[in-house]
């Protein structure tokens, strides 16, 4: 059983006897013992009492929920209402599948009044099979670790084998939050979000993280989490790592191994913005490392980062990202441009990405801005990317600008450094259209030439 402990609230009473207001609430300290009716017996009782409440876990401990909460079966505990603390020292809170016989259900979910804070706990095994941040259309799924609609706090923490799966639409395979969040020194590793369906055009996105609502991420790691769809429905997986659809500031972070699958469809990098203005996704220090978006005869756009928003993105090591897609497109090994994005990106090295599509179209190793983006580059360093289409047609190993449908498209570069790509044509630039202006950049060592079309960019030559 749990033990609450409240302090004291002493009224002293000089001379004749008089009214004592009723005392505040006070913060809660509850002792969790190591079993789940415990755990659920303290999580009902903190949301039924006034002021916060701390819940500590017993050291190690592994909660295994076998049933859903009977008032909200979607979720393995019951629904945080109130502000909790939760002091795991350690312990798991995990749905035990018992070889695929337990119900789905994710593990938390943070009410519109709840304020959660989770130190010190990993999270494992949920599987969301609704979305209460957006009942309708039904079918949705998003969060199968935690969905948060309210406020929440992550620290020291860990989510592993979450998944969040849906015919329709999927997001969040470990954290979905249309509420406000800060993660921070968490580890997200081995999510998946699944789109399942049979219909042309579902989505699956953000295998570790997605987010409508204001996230702070800072100093943790989203490693091998997956975002995949239905062959040949022309679905769109994206952003396996963390898609944002709110302000979001990410910040010495590593993001690395994530993969997004999509055959005959779109898949679509491990970072993936699509914040409407006014706000911007901004990404400082940290590193994009290692990650695929993979669409065998579809589009693999961006590997690394794809912006279709507004985006900063200073100090980071993007490297070793890959977009492939054997019989189709590939774009972006590294960063991807969208049409309606605005990237301002410095000081990063954008280096050994690689966009490859045997028999197909490969365009932009390392940065890609095909389709009218407007991209802000400076004191970057973009070394050693590669675009690569054997048997089809390779463009732009370093950078690929194009003006898009409208013309307008623009990619400004000041005091970068261009050495060491490789692509068909255009080794280091690629221009089709669009504007594109150097100033102080070094351009050379490219292969097999160092701009194309000839006389396209000016002041690059060879």
């Amino acid at each position: 059983m749990f033990r609450r402990h409240v302090p004291a609230v002493l009224g002293l009473v000089a001379g004749a006897l008089v009214a004592v207001p009723a005392p505040a609430a006070h913060a809660a300290t509850v002792q969790v013992g190591c079993s789940v009716p415990d755990l659920v017996e303290a999580v009902n009782t903190a949301n039924s009492t006034p002021g916060p409440d701390t819940l500590r876990l017993a050291r190690k401990c592994t909660y295994e929920l076998t049933a859903p909460d009977p008032v909200n079966p979607g979720n393995g505990l019951p629904v945080i209402t109130s502000e909790i603390a939760i002091d795991g020292r350690g312990a798991t809170i995990e749905r035990e599948d018992r070889g695929h016989k337990v119900p789905r259900f994710r593990i938390v979910f943070v009410g519109p009044t709840g304020n959660l804070t989770l130190n010190h706990t990993t999270i494992s095994g949920g599987y969301a099979t609704d979305c209460p941040a957006f009942p309708d259309p039904p079918g949705l799924a998003c969060g199968g670790g935690i969905s948060n609609t309210g406020t929440m706090k992550v620290t020291r923490s860990k989510f592993t084998g979450n998944t969040s799966a849906s015919d329709v639409f999927a997001q969040g395979g470990a954290i979905d939050s249309p509420g406000t969040a800060s993660i921070s020194d968490t580890e997200v590793t081995g999510n998946h979000v699944v789109y399942s369906g049979s219909a042309t055009g579902g989505a699956a996105a953000g295998g570790a993280i997605s987010n409508d609502g204001p996230l702070t991420l800072t100093d943790s790691k989203l490693t091998g989490n997956t975002a995949t769809v239905t062959k040949d429905t022309q679905s769109t997986a994206f952003a396996a790592g963390i898609i944002s659809f709110a302000e979001t500031t990410i910040e010495n972070t590593v993001i690395s191994k994530n993969r997004a699958f999509a055959p005959g469809g779109i898949a679509r990098a491990a970072v993936s913005n699509g914040v409407p203005e006014p706000g911007r996704l901004t990404v400082t220090g940290g590193s994009v490392l290692a990650n695929i978006s993979e669409a065998p005869h579809g589009v693999a756009q961006g590997g690394g980062i794809a912006n279709n928003g507004l985006m900063t993105v200073t100090g980071v090591k993007i490297s070793g990202n890959r977009t492939v897609a054997e019989g189709g497109t590939a774009r972006g090994g590294g960063v991807r441009m969208g049409p309606f994005g605005t990237l301002d990106l410095s000081d990063s090295q954008i280096t050994r990405n690689t966009a490859e599509a045997p028999n197909g179209t490969a365009q932009g190793g390392g940065v890609d801005n095909p389709d009218g983006g407007t991209l802000r580059a400076s004191r970057n360093e973009i070394l050693h990317n590669a675009a690569t289409a054997k048997g089809g047609t390779a463009q732009g190993g370093g950078l690929y600008h194009a003006g898009g449908t409208t013309g307008l498209g623009t990619s400004t570069l000041e005091q970068n450094t261009v050495t060491h790509n490789r692509a068909g044509d255009g080794g280091g630039i690629f221009k089709a259209s669009g504007v594109l202006t150097l100033s102080g950049d070094t351009v050379r060592d490219n292969q097999p030439n160092n701009c194309s079309p000839s006389g396209a960019v000016a002041g690059c030559t060879g």
